[in-house]
């Protein structure tokens, strides 16, 4: 029977969700509270410059084609794809970089040329992350989180001891420079935990960059959340922008609608794709399945101090995908996970989409995204958001031995007042919650409500986790529960 779905957000998961649904013949319609879909996906177009506000790294390509594909389609009917190459650096100093190519063999040659021994030992790693990711991603991601023996197979049997064992052990007991273990470290910061809490199981990080590689899609990862509004439209998926809910209508005992803009809005099933914690605010408190207590206990991914900035000439010596590690790694993490304070020599990212493609800025100026990642719920003011740009752009100067701060023309920042003002992200967090052990999963918070009968979640704070093609894929998973119940 045709039913009539509601859905909060249009971020990822959403998008997916809505799709899978308007396929199996439901009539669906997604509510965005902002002006543009995508949820944190959006692009910001300024004075001939264009930024990806949100994602910048396309990785995991297989998770994107079975997507499109369950729709008889491929990425390519939507956007180009390039590999880039290299897919990325990693800065250390000013005369020390590491750059890692678009193959494994070639990233292989550069390990042995800075450890001796260390090629064939990245090799078997590689190889057993490989064995993980085919396990992960063509099994267990796909699980709904309602059981602890969706876990329990031959092979996840046989690797029990990788979820008692941390990605910071594995990797410093068979590498010793100090840089290639930040190397190899990297990668599950996409996780949104500490290296030294991420389970080894989830080196299969470590296949996903070096083994699949990383991608750009022409026009940046805005042209896949255009790819994916125009595959919703096309199954008859509708969308209201400028749509903010204040209210799940519940009447006895189940989801019955939602209140958009002071309008009532009937359903027979609501779907929220919004942040989990303010969702539940949108339910009297009797309905809500997790208290405040429980969401302040649980350990959240960072938050972001981002920076979009259009300089007035092209910026030599950096990629696209740049990684400055140039300060120690370990107090910078405290800083975000124990003492929760804004970083004294943070780490930071930097892309540099217009390297790659010509759409992201004018002939002969160059637009950059800076990312310093940290907690979330601190202070956030002009003036602290200005201190840190100071510092990136001296440390960015200095490395890079060139100029750079007396040519930017175009500035915008986002930080953690932005994440709670434009997504009510629960203390403007950047990635949801941490996946480490004990939110691994069936400990995750459930994708459909014990309390409100036809109440569904979706994203980044339930299964499986941060990022996006996890958010794709929680699209599909709370589909499909919603399919067996209709």
């Amino acid at each position: 029977m045709k039913k009539k779905i509601a859905i909060i957000g249009s971020g990822f998961a959403a998008l997916a969700a809505a799709s899978y649904l308007a396929q199996a013949g439901h009539a669906v319609s997604i509510y965005e509270k902002n002006a543009t879909l995508g949820g944190r996906a959006r692009r910001l177009s300024k004075d001939g410059f264009h930024f990806d506000m949100g994602p910048t790294w396309y990785w995991m390509p297989d998770v994107f084609e079975k997507f499109f594909g369950d729709f008889g389609k491929t990425t390519s009917d939507f956007y180009k794809l390039h590999k880039l190459s290299p897919a990325y650096r990693v800065y250390f100093s000013k005369d020390d970089s590491v750059t890692i190519s678009d193959n494994l063999s070639a990233i292989i040659s550069t390990f042995e040329s800075i450890e001796k021994g260390s090629g064939k030992k990245l090799e078997k790693f590689i190889k057993t992350a490989q064995m993980n990711y085919n396990i992960a991603v063509g099994e267990m991601v796909y699980k709904p989180g309602d059981s602890v023996l969706e876990l329990v197979s031959l092979e996840t049997i046989l690797r029990v001891n990788q979820f008692f064992s941390t990605i910071s052990t594995d990797v410093r007991k068979q590498f010793k420079d100090e840089r290639l273990r930040q190397i190899l470290e990297f990668p599950v910061l996409f996780l949104g935990a500490k290296p030294s809490d991420t389970p080894s199981f989830y080196n299969f990080m470590n296949f996903a960059d070096f083994g699949l590689g990383t991608w750009h899609p022409e026009k940046g990862m805005y042209a896949v959340v255009e790819a994916m509004v125009g595959l919703a439209k096309g199954l008859g998926v509708a969308f209201k922008t400028n749509a903010a809910v204040s209210e799940i209508i519940v009447e006895n005992n189940a989801a019955k609608g939602i209140v958009v803009n002071g309008e009532r809005i009937t359903a027979d099933i609501v779907l929220s794709g919004a942040d989990y914690h303010h969702t539940e605010t949108l339910l009297q408190p009797k309905y809500r399945m997790y208290s405040e207590a429980y969401w302040n206990k649980k350990v959240f991914a960072p938050s972001s101090l981002l920076f979009y900035v259009g300089f007035d000439k092209e910026v030599d010596n950096v990629v696209h995908h740049s990684l400055f590690f140039d300060t120690p790694f370990a107090p910078h993490a405290a800083e975000i996970y124990d003492s929760k304070v804004w970083p004294q020599k943070p780490l930071f990212y930097a892309s540099f989409p217009s390297k790659t493609d010509s759409f992201f800025a004018p002939e002969g100026k160059e637009a950059a995204i800076f990312l310093i990642p940290i907690a979330p719920g601190l202070e956030d003011t002009p003036e602290i958001r200005e201190k840190y740009f100071d510092i990136i752009m001296e440390r960015l100067e200095e490395i890079t031995n060139q100029e750079l701060k007396n040519y930017v023309i175009l500035k915008e920042s986002f930080c953690v007042n932005d994440f709670v003002n434009d997504y009510n992200s629960y203390k403007g967090n950047a990635y949801g919650l941490a996946n480490i052990l004990t939110q691994t999963a069936f400990l995750r918070p459930k994708i459909k409500s014990k309390k409100v009968a036809n109440l569904f979640f979706t994203g980044q704070l339930t299964v499986p986790g941060p990022g996006v093609p996890p958010s794709l894929i929680s699209g599909k998973i709370v589909s499909d529960k919603i399919l067996k119940t209709v």
